[in-house]
């Protein structure tokens, strides 16, 4: 029995039209990471709040997503050096849904999570003319990006039952590029999407009552750094302890 199967079995299921209130393009982001094993007691400290996503019968769903950047890793340094209004490219294949875009993420000087997409009909290692046209208009200059790395998860995805807030839990992540690999396994992702940062949220006050805290992790800066250990990395390293002390625990 999977991991959606064990503990996700007593939520009330919403189908993919049923979220179209909570798409959330332009949101705050809070991030938690945590191990595996807190997993159970979250699902069932969470369940009289949010409803799960399922698609086909299914409660866990599958992503690809290949992450672009400068030959000379612009977005990645954005990112390390704190810079506002930074972006992220990628393209991402929702597997189970059937549906590929290109994806162009910009975080504001305001904290917000602005993600704009455009549907195409798989991933590729080259961008057509129309695409880049797309991420020059929506970046505002003109940027020449190539693929760095894979990074492939699963994601279980819930809905609050009366606020409008998404919650997204992911797992089994796996990362590559043509040099070398690596995993998240036994690492759970969570993240908290809303309209405005509230701490009103379910989920924040479940996890910090668990002593799980709020933790703004990169799954694109933090694989970046596993697979090239020549990237600038000191404003990461606490991250990376806490990650690696969790792994050996």
């Amino acid at each position: 029995m999977n991991i959606a199967a064990k503990y996700t079995a007593n939520f009330t299921p919403i189908s993919l039209k049923n979220m179209d209130g909570v798409k959330l393009m332009n949101r705050t982001d809070t991030k938690f990471a945590f191990s595996i094993k807190h997993l159970q007691k979250i699902f069932e400290n969470i369940l009289p709040y949010y409803d799960i996503l399922e698609i086909d019968n299914k409660r866990m769903h599958s992503y690809k997503s290949l992450y672009f950047d400068t030959s000379d890793r612009k977005f990645y340094n954005d990112h390390h050096n704190k810079r506002v209004n930074r972006h992220k490219i990628r393209f991402r294949e929702y597997v189970d849904s059937g549906l590929t875009y290109l994806e162009v993420k910009l975080k504001t000087n305001k904290g917000k999570t602005v993600k704009k997409r455009l549907k195409v009909d798989k991933i590729s290692n080259n961008l057509t003319l129309e695409q880049q046209q797309y991420i020059d208009k929506v970046i505002g200059t003109t940027l020449n990006v190539i693929p760095i790395q894979w990074i492939n998860f699963n994601r279980i995805t819930l809905v609050h039952k009366t606020q409008k807030e998404r919650l997204t839990i992911d797992i089994n992540l796996d990362y590559y590029n043509s040099n070398d690999n690596g995993n998240l396994r036994k690492i759970i992702i969570a993240e908290v999407k809303q309209e405005r940062m509230s701490r009103s949220s379910d989920f924040i006050r479940i996890a910090k009552e668990m002593s799980i805290f709020p933790m703004r992790i990169s799954k694109y800066c933090f694989s970046s750094m596993c697979l090239d250990n020549t990237l600038k990395q000191n404003r990461f390293k606490e991250k990376k302890i806490f990650i690696n002390k969790i792994i050996q625990e």
